[in-house]
């Protein structure tokens, strides 16, 4: 779907400004030279020198007035503003800089260093920082109407997302809401016959590769399980991203490598390239603030990439619709069949094409990502964890037995199955940081002082916050927060930090917006992680196929908690992932004759 580019747009809208600014001052001044008959030397210079200074001048006196704004509407109401983060370069590039930095080689950093909630200006765009539970209760929940995703950021993913329910604010939000919740239902959240099919074939590869004597990269073989997972399970029409070879290590004198060609050109592999090369493009947008759009003033980088997903997608909706329109015209009894996909039910409900494609494309994106992100990193801790890889493999063989199918029954009855979930999504969520916008002038709880005055938030000024701190907070998950033990889900300290609070746990949002398909998620990582230790008694890491770059640096060894023990470096995009795959050898189940 085409879409205008943003870069030029923004170009002449400051273009107009700068024009009106400096006309407003070189207009009177000018009059002002003629009347007076100036005309001494220099003095057309002086007049232009003035104009030019406008410019900046004009920008200047906005900023300065809508700090002086927000501290007179503070002051009002009883509250008070967050401190700020303070760069050393004008304009804080230092902080812009060094966040590029940290996103591209660092390991994702704290926001505490100034209590929880401060202020940051980057180029003059403002925004705030927070980790703190009662603030986004507040965000997310009590005060949910008084924030959304703003038209800022929708402006940043448009070209991807659209105006789907991810993009979308207000009643359109709720509209797009309302059209996906009713296939949300348990009848098809437990569709373990689906994630069977396709759980078989990314098994049966990879013991086909791991026979050979070869490491496979675990990430790789999910994101295509959860692909063609997704795209059967919302189109009907899957992707069959597995039947593509497997990749091989980095090493280039692999004599495997004539065994197993990798063709990234084939369709379902551009395809997946594509989804993730516009995780990149939106990931970059969003650190660059209000940059990016000169950065894309002539291209939208996105524009290669979500031509590749159209080709996909788009026969499939055109497909849709015509079928709707077909049945239609039969007559209302032929018009009420069962719709067995997502695209089924959404036709129903409208046939306008850019809608469809946008809400679609929006849940297959949080689809696969959520389920792949998750087993991606819960292999990785059970790598570096073989103990509780032992555990879990026991209790699947207790409860479900060596080769049965897994039942939504037999999968609820498995609780450190559930523990080492939730315990992945706390260290490693899926979406560690995310943003919403006041839509007007409101307060939030003040982080350092709960019984103080609460902390001022100007209209349309970005609340960000990170998950992934919020997660690991000592004071609200215990001295060990930072370290990975599943059991915290099951002893004392469940009741202890997380039932008071469940706002310090919040892979899948909260609120009104927290996600639809949280169930799937869980059901699908659940009934992959049963097959996974059904088929393999034992699974480690195999660094020497890790690419170099992707290897944790040697100055972590040692620091505290997870980062500690990091063997592969974690990124992020829009979501989390790891850097270079997850490479692993694994050794087969013995099975009874």
């Amino acid at each position: 779907m085409p879409r205008a580019n943003p870069g030029l747009p923004f170009l002449l809208r400051h273009s107009l400004t700068i024009i009106v600014s400096a006309s407003a001052v070189w207009l009177p001044l000018h009059l002002l030279v003629e009347n007076l008959r100036l005309d001494f030397s220099g003095v057309r210079l002086v007049l232009a020198l003035i104009t030019l200074l406008s410019v900046p001048g004009t920008y200047a006196i906005r900023i300065l007035y809508r700090k002086a704004r927000a501290r007179r509407a503070a002051e009002r109401v009883g509250a008070v503003l967050p401190p700020r983060l303070e760069g050393k370069l004008f304009g804080n590039r230092d902080l812009l800089q060094e966040g590029l930095e940290k996103f591209k080689n660092g390991y994702m950093g704290r926001v505490d260093a100034l209590g929880h909630l401060h202020s940051i200006e980057i180029l003059w765009n403002g925004m705030y920082m927070t980790d703190d539970a009662n603030v986004l209760k507040a965000m997310l929940a009590t005060d949910f109407a008084h924030f959304e995703k703003g038209a800022t950021y929708r402006e940043m993913l448009n070209s991807v997302l659209g105006t789907g329910v991810f993009n979308a604010d207000g009643d359109l939000w709720r509209f797009h809401r309302s059209m996906t919740r009713p296939y949300f239902s348990r009848d098809r959240i437990s569709h373990f016959a689906l994630f069977d099919v396709h759980a078989d074939t990314a098994i049966r590869k990879m013991k086909e590769r791991l026979r050979a004597g070869h490491a496979v990269d675990f990430q790789d073989l999910i994101q295509r399980f959860t692909l063609d997972s997704a795209t059967e399970f919302l189109f009907g029409a899957c992707v069959h991203s597995l039947k593509s070879p497997l990749p091989l290590p980095h090493s280039h004198n692999d004599p495997a490598a004539a065994l197993y060609p990798f063709h990234p050109s084939d369709a379902a592999a551009r395809f997946s390239e594509a989804i993730l090369g516009v995780q990149r493009v939106l990931a970059m947008r969003l650190r660059l603030s209000w940059v990016w759009r000169l950065k894309e003033l002539f291209h939208d980088q996105s524009e290669e990439h979500m031509r590749v997903i159209d080709e996909f997608l788009q026969p499939i909706l055109n497909e849709a619709i015509a079928k709707r329109r077909t049945v239609q015209s039969k007559g209302k009894e032929a018009a009420e069949e069962e719709h067995d996909t997502l695209l089924d039910h959404l036709v129903q409900l409208t046939d306008d094409p850019v809608l469809l494609h946008d809400e679609t494309l929006n849940i297959l994106i949080a689809g696969r990502d959520t389920t792949a992100s998750t087993l991606t990193f819960i292999v990785y801790l059970m790598c570096l964890n073989p103990d509780v890889f032992k555990r879990l493999r026991q209790e699947v063989l207790e409860t479900v037995g060596p080769t049965e199918m897994p039942t939504f029954g037999g999968v609820k009855k498995m609780k450190y199955l559930r523990a080492v979930i939730n315990e992945t999504l706390r260290l490693y969520p899926v979406v560690p940081f995310n943003v919403r916008v006041a839509t007007q002038d409101t307060t939030v709880p003040n982080p350092k002082n709960a019984a103080g005055p609460p902390i001022f938030v100007p209209a349309n000024t970005p609340v960000a916050y990170s998950v992934f701190m919020l997660h690991r907070r000592k004071d609200y998950w215990g001295p060990d927060a930072l370290s990975f033990d599943p059991d915290r889900w099951l002893d004392e300290r469940l009741n202890k930090y997380f039932a008071t609070n469940p706002f310090i746990f919040l892979p899948f949002n909260a609120g009104p917006r927290i996600c639809l398909g949280q169930q799937f998620a869980y059901n699908e990582i659940s009934f992959f992680l049963v097959r996974l230790l059904q088929n393999f008694s034992d699974l480690t890491l195999d660094l020497s196929a890790q690419p170099p770059e992707s290897r944790a640096p040697p100055e972590w060894a040692g620091a505290e908690g997870q980062k500690g023990v990091e063997k592969i470096i974690p990124r992020c995009l829009l979501t989390l992932y790891l850097e270079g795959g997850l490479w692993v050898k694994m050794t087969e189940a013995e099975r009874d004759a």
